[in-house]
């Protein structure tokens, strides 16, 4: 009787490895579920010996001839990938089969690299969520345990439809706020440049006209003038740096800045509980993250992922520090035999119409239709609030840029109203 390797998840979330003799993988399944326990990965048992020998050193001969490419995987390549394998899984053909021909039709790059290591893994003997887990840059923790939970419940062609799905929703969410920003952005640049080219240019001609009049300047035009002056980097001897290099690298310097900040624990809490609380901005973020996380968290659930393990997962991919906590809390609730509702209710992070839905999810056996719900209504709820919100930019921005170039008209023609007047007042002499 062959001897099978297993993977499971007991009751309480925690993983457990062993093997077991059985006449076949769907006994050891069964046998695992009978005991109370999520098989996430079972395969038969290879017995080491010297006939095992030559194949893996000709596989690692093989690998030593892959080279890694530079880049990254795009999540639109990925996304195609997965619904392409979903579909010659769906109709029928070999799971090595179906990764070589995919790994044939992909263009030189990180996906066709990473995919012959796959086919490789796969040939050799490994599971497809164990040969993915390997590349944890292009398929994340989540697209694993999907995939293990597929594989194991025999409906992988289904988990990879339902990935596939769950994978183009979310780039539609990004590609929608995304396309909002790109206006105000672009018109707040073409206005920092303009102001920058005013400053570096023109006010230094009008300073050499009020120079040669001998004209007392008023406050606004000093200061305009100091401005210039710090642009073009004459405002004082030791001035080494423009100040026009600093305008040109300062968002190069706010990203860096940004993403350091971002990486440590202290500063990424402290930078997501403050966008939570801008007006606005907060509110959109709020609802982004609402359905992200119950995206996330449905999808794993319909796959038949344990809800401890998939409380875990989504509260690393829900990508804020004030949800992170929440949803830890609602995972050592449920691993001590309350239910999902009552500490997300008390965290106080989302809307008490999701706690609802949720509760009633857990109580009907629908928790996984009813995330969903949610998801696709917070979805339509984030297009509403970027509309919103750029209405309110576009009126904000106007009022910001005309009193910007007001205050530059009105600081240069106050002096020439006092050179006017001086010379009409010669003339009447």
């Amino acid at each position: 009787m062959p001897t099978f390797a297993y993977e499971a998840m007991n009751a309480s979330g925690k993983a457990q490895k062993g093997t077991m003799d059985a006449a076949s993988s769907d006994e050891v399944i069964q046998k695992l579920r009978g005991d109370g326990m999520f098989p996430t990965s079972v395969r038969e048992a290879k017995a080491a010996g010297k006939a095992e020998k030559p194949k893996a050193e000709k596989v690692k001969k093989k690998r030593k001839l892959r080279f890694s490419m530079p880049g990254g995987v795009s999540a639109k390549a990925l996304t195609l990938f997965t619904r392409q394998m979903s579909t010659l899984q769906d109709a029928g053909l070999p799971l090595l089969r179906s990764l070589q021909i995919l790994e044939q039709q992909q263009k030189p790059g990180k996906m066709k690299t990473i995919l012959g290591k796959v086919c490789e893994d796969v040939e050799g003997g490994n599971t497809l969520s164990e040969s993915f887990s390997r590349h944890p840059k292009a398929f994340d923790r989540l697209y694993c345990k999907m995939v293990a939970a597929g594989e194991v419940g025999g409906v992988l062609d289904v988990i990879l439809q339902r990935l596939a799905d769950f994978m183009e929703k979310g780039e539609r969410l990004k590609r929608r706020i995304k396309g909002a920003l790109i206006y105000p952005s672009c018109v707040i640049s073409i206005a920092i440049a303009i102001v920058t080219g005013i400053m570096y240019f023109v006010i230094p001609k009008f300073q050499e006209i009020f120079k040669d009049f001998g004209v007392k300047l008023p406050a606004a035009t000093t200061f305009l003038i100091d401005g210039s002056k710090w642009v073009a980097g004459t405002y004082t001897k030791d001035q080494s740096v423009p100040g026009v290099i600093w305008i040109l690298a300062a968002p190069f310097v706010i990203f860096f800045a940004f993403k350091l900040i971002r990486k440590t624990p202290i500063g990424r809490a402290v930078f997501d509980v403050v966008i939570l609380r801008l007006p606005g901005i907060g509110n959109l973020t709020r609802k982004t993250v609402v359905a992200r996380f119950t995206r996330t968290l449905g999808t794993l659930v319909s796959a038949g992922v344990p809800i401890l393990e998939a409380v875990l997962i989504t509260r690393d991919t829900c990508g804020n520090y004030v949800f992170e906590k929440a949803l830890n809390k609602v995972h050592d609730s449920i691993r001590e035999g309350e239910n999902f509702a009552v500490p997300l209710r008390e965290s106080k992070v989302v809307d008490s119409l999701v706690v609802n839905m949720i509760d009633v999810g857990e109580e009907t056996g629908d928790m996984d239709v009813m995330l969903t719900k949610i998801a696709d209504n917070y979805d339509e709820e984030v297009d509403v609030a970027v509309g919103s919100l750029l209405s309110l930019l576009e009126p904000f921005m106007v009022i910001i840029l005309g009193s910007v170039i007001g205050g530059i008209v009105l600081a240069l023609f106050l002096p020439l109203v006092s050179m006017i007047e001086s010379v009409s007042g010669g003339g009447k002499k």
